[in-house]
């Protein structure tokens, strides 16, 4: 893609489904696709306000005509796809969804045009997206070859709409030291949540994995090398006029995976990066907890005590 392009970001939702004899549930994609004839787990957008596992189980609705449920978080992954003069970065969250109903049958007049029960064998032989690739354990084809005439945008806030709507993608880390201290961040003026004490984490960049953007903005907050072990959970957010630091109430949307990392050899926190969303960072033992105060996705993170550390809900 050598021509100018314009970057836009978006959230998606996808779903694993499984029969009894282990064939597995992929859509293709359809004419009206930027890939036509690529096989896709079900799944699609997430809507304004909407949680990522609604958002999966309404998208193979949508697009099989199956019900289903969510009976596992499995990963969460980041996708290039260029749709000239667009190229669109989706962070993808991946579910082990169980079909309970329904009749299968494809999306009418839709991104898809079939809805078939594969067996792994011919899912093997078939094009299918990184998303697919990656859930099902094949090889991931190659991102495409991106000639971009300026650098992207970097993670921020994101774009606001004219309408005064906003949607993010985050990610935020359960970070440890070998002595159970929680490593925080404190968020500065002109953030919503100024003054509090938060999880170290935010927005991804255009183009990054949500991983890398964690361990990033970990060193960018707070000086310290942590090292990933396991993705604990991934949470929404909506507040219909959210004060930031925009100057105005704004409809907010975000989207939140938490990681658990751990940081084998701590040293003093620092902010690296000043200037920005976080004010100071800390190490607290579970006791000294009890008296900050902290945001209240990160109290509900940390409301199981030194137990909240071997949380999580991926298998």
């Amino acid at each position: 893609m050598s021509e100018p392009w314009r970057p836009r970001r978006r959230i998606g939702a996808y779903g694993i489904c499984r029969d009894p004899a282990g064939r597995i549930l992929l859509v293709r994609g359809s004419a009206q696709s930027a890939r036509p004839g690529t096989w896709f787990l079900p799944g699609g957008g997430v809507e304004h306000g909407e949680h990522p596992a609604a958002a999966a189980i309404r998208e193979t609705a949508e697009e099989t005509g199956l019900r289903a449920e969510v009976t596992r978080l499995v990963d969460v992954t980041t996708e290039l796809v260029p749709r000239p003069p667009v190229l669109e970065h989706t962070d993808g969250v991946i579910y082990e969804l169980a079909v309970t109903g329904g009749t299968l049958r494809p999306e009418p007049d839709g991104s898809s045009d079939r809805a078939w029960w594969l067996a792994p064998e011919q899912v093997a032989a078939l094009p299918v997206s990184r998303f697919a690739a990656l859930a099902l354990d094949l090889p991931v084809p190659e991102p495409p070859e991106l000639l971009p005439p300026a650098p992207p945008p970097a993670a921020g806030r994101g774009p606001v709409r004219r309408t005064g709507r906003g949607q993010r993608f985050a990610v935020y880390g359960l970070a440890t030291d070998p002595a159970e201290r929680v490593l925080l961040t404190l968020i500065a003026g002109g953030y919503p949540g100024a003054g509090r004490w938060h999880l170290p984490g935010g927005g991804t960049d255009f183009g990054e994995q949500p991983r890398d953007g964690l361990l990033r903005e970990i060193t960018e907050e707070t000086g310290q090398p942590g090292r990933i072990t396991r993705l604990l959970d991934v949470t929404h957010h909506h507040n219909r006029a959210e004060l930031g630091p925009e100057g105005y109430p704004v409809d907010w949307h975000g989207v939140r995976a938490i990681f658990r990392v751990t940081v084998p050899d701590p040293t003093r926190p620092r902010v690296l990066d000043p200037g920005g969303s976080t004010a100071a960072a800390g190490w607290f033992t579970f006791p000294e907890l009890a008296g900050l105060p902290l945001t209240d996705h990160t109290a509900s993170v940390l409301a199981g005590g030194p137990a909240a550390l071997n949380g999580g809900h991926r298998g």
